[in-house]
């Protein structure tokens, strides 16, 4: 097994697949040698899904664990005590269910709040609010939970899992499109339906939560929640710290993972076009009405994969070569990618060839990049040692 704290793991050289009207397909890896590696930072996690930071100057990460912990690293150790502790009502028996998602109030040094996103014990889609004990930034209080949308799920798998501030102040919400294979209740096309959408709703100073007024289907046909749809599981979407840019990665059904983007000038509304389009290739009959393609794919196929991991746009300062490239992997091969726009042009480049079983990227509050590998290991990205 490569070890990937010591092994520079293979990062090859910019290899340019110009976009086509398909959007940029990642390339057979060239034989090159390593500029980037990726070193561990913390093992022994159980499941773990997810990274960030709370922004408060601290460097502590927290990571989610499925069954429902979220746990801290500080100081480069990985502390006993959780930050808080939910597995008296996470329900993860499902491959996709359980602890998906967390989101720190941009005023979390003065308020205290956070926001997760879980599997309650019915098998719905819980988003609640929380707050920290006191003025401690190590301990959230299991008993402050305010819940503030549920969505019931018809089947176990599909729950998307991203929860986060966008640039804008509003909380974003990435939901599946209820499971089952194919999306047999149609409901990602369905504006009717929060399922495979992505939500952008307004928290701060809310019981529950207010509509922004600006959402696109306010007045109009459809939930007023709603930002885009025709999604089929946005497992991770991320914001351009410097943008504002949207990405978001949307796991395929059997032939083709996807990359999608939406500029920060988005009035929002897109139709990322699930179930009618698989990718950028045709599933089923039906409608998908001004069907946005994605600006990068790879087919199983092709590349061996199975699900894609949505990651970030780098914006770092330890790996200046990576800066302005947006990054995204496999959960099967472990392969993960660089895309980057040369005027244009989407172009991709192979980056890692890693045995991680990647559930996920982190951000920390510089703007460097973590590795979520679900066997329980926190790995940093890093420029390789010469």
């Amino acid at each position: 097994m490569v070890d990937l704290q010591r092994t520079a793991v293979v990062l090859l050289l910019f290899v340019a697949v110009l976009l086509t009207a398909c959007g940029a397909k990642p390339s057979p890896p060239p034989v090159g040698d390593g500029a980037i590696q990726l070193e561990t930072v913390a093992v022994g996690l159980a499941k773990p899904l997810f990274l960030t930071h709370a922004g408060d100057g601290s460097g502590r990460l927290y990571v989610l664990e499925q069954a429902g912990r979220v746990r801290m690293i500080e100081g480069g150790a990985l502390l006993e005590e959780p930050f808080l502790d939910l597995t008296d009502r996470v329900l993860s028996k499902g491959n996709e269910q359980g602890l998906l998602g967390l989101a720190f109030d941009p005023d979390f040094v003065t308020n205290g709040i956070f926001y997760v996103h879980y599997t309650g014990q019915a098998g719905q889609t819980v988003i609640a609010r929380f707050r920290r004990v006191g003025l401690d930034s190590r301990k959230g209080d299991p008993q402050s939970e305010q819940v503030i949308l549920t969505v019931a799920q018809p089947f176990a798998n599909h729950n998307g899992g991203p929860i986060l501030f966008g640039p804008d102040g509003y909380l974003y919400i990435g939901l599946g499109d209820g499971g089952s294979a194919g999306d047999p209740g149609n409901r990602a096309q369905n504006r009717e339906t929060l399922l495979g959408k992505i939500l952008r709703i307004d928290v701060r100073d809310q019981e529950s939560y207010a509509v922004p007024p600006s959402n696109p289907f306010v007045g109009k046909d459809g939930r007023p929640e709603i930002w885009a749809y025709g999604l089929r599981n946005p497992w991770r979407i991320s914001f351009d710290r410097e943008t504002g840019d949207l990405w978001i990665g949307d796991v395929g059904q059997n032939k083709w993972e996807e990359i999608n983007f939406q500029p920060a000038s988005s009035p929002g509304g897109e139709n990322y076009g699930w179930k009618v389009y698989e990718g950028s290739q045709v599933y089923s009959k039906g409608e998908a009405p001004g069907a946005v393609f994605p600006v990068a794919e790879y087919s199983h196929e092709e590349t061996g994969g199975c699900s894609v991991t949505g990651g970030y746009r780098y914006r770092g300062q330890e790996i200046p070569s990576l800066v302005g490239t947006y990054l995204y992997a496999d959960y099967c091969t472990g392969d993960m990618w660089g895309l980057r726009r040369v005027g244009d042009a989407w172009q991709v480049q192979t980056l890692l060839l890693t045995e991680a079983n990647i559930t996920s990227f982190g951000e920390d509050q510089a703007g460097e990049l973590y590795v979520v590998d679900q066997r329980g290991s926190i790995l940093r990205l890093r420029a390789a040692q010469q």
